[in-house]
């Protein structure tokens, strides 16, 4: 899953993105509400995580901006500002959670994980196909009940794969998910790490789709792995 962090606080913000590395997840980190702007043109984000009050353009601003375009990008706000006036702008104004500094790293990874599931249309907080289970809080992974160790960017390509069975993700669209702007980037990233979910889960877990991308197939009734 990838990530954009706006926050302008330079102790903070690195923090965060080392909490959310270890995590896992690609994020993206700018400074100021511009460079979010520009960001989220540019490329596609399964979360932003945002503080209002940033330079050149206010957090608000960069919110309301994003949902006059109708983009439906989950957003959790990360501030100082704890009024309530502020807390109800924030959410009126389109976001989806709002955490008040200084916050614990556990409750954000929570919230982060809690809107990610919202977003794939899953109140659950473990997924399953057939005897495979993965549960994101704890990033555990078992096979008909037992444990099975996958890499950090083994998990990025499975997770996003397994939360919406039946949705084609191109190979593009699976490396902006793994890596972020300062990562380098292999050819052939994305079927490397298929071929090691498949060696370890299962080869009909994730099939390909010629010419469109990959796709954990919907499971019907009775359906085993």
């Amino acid at each position: 899953m990838r990530i954009l962090l706006a926050e302008d606080d330079v102790m903070i913000g690195e923090v965060v993105l080392d909490t959310l590395r270890a995590e896992g997840y690609a994020v993206d980190w700018v400074k100021d509400g511009a460079m979010a702007e520009t960001a989220l043109a540019t490329a596609d984000y399964d979360l932003l995580l945002l503080d209002l009050g940033l330079p050149r353009k206010q957090g608000l601003e960069v919110l309301r901006g994003l949902r006059a375009r109708k983009q439906r990008l989950p957003v959790l706000i990360a501030t100082a500002r704890d009024a309530v006036a502020e807390r109800i702008a924030g959410l009126d104004a389109g976001a989806d959670d709002y955490l008040v500094k200084p916050y614990d790293l556990d409750e954000l990874l929570a919230r982060v994980r809690a809107l990610l599931r919202r977003a794939a249309g899953r109140a659950e907080p473990v997924y399953e196909w057939g005897q495979v289970r993965i549960t994101p809080a704890t990033r555990e992974v078992t096979l008909a009940g037992q444990p099975v160790p996958l890499s950090a960017r083994e998990w990025a390509v499975l997770e996003p794969l397994l939360a919406r069975p039946g949705r084609v993700l191109s190979r593009a669209q699976l490396e902006e998910k793994l890596y972020a702007w300062r990562d380098d980037v292999n050819s052939n990233a994305v079927e490397v790490y298929i071929h090691g979910v498949r060696k370890k889960l299962g080869a009909g877990l994730i099939q390909n789709q010629r010419g469109l991308g990959y796709l954990v197939p919907v499971q019907e009734p009775g359906d085993v792995c």
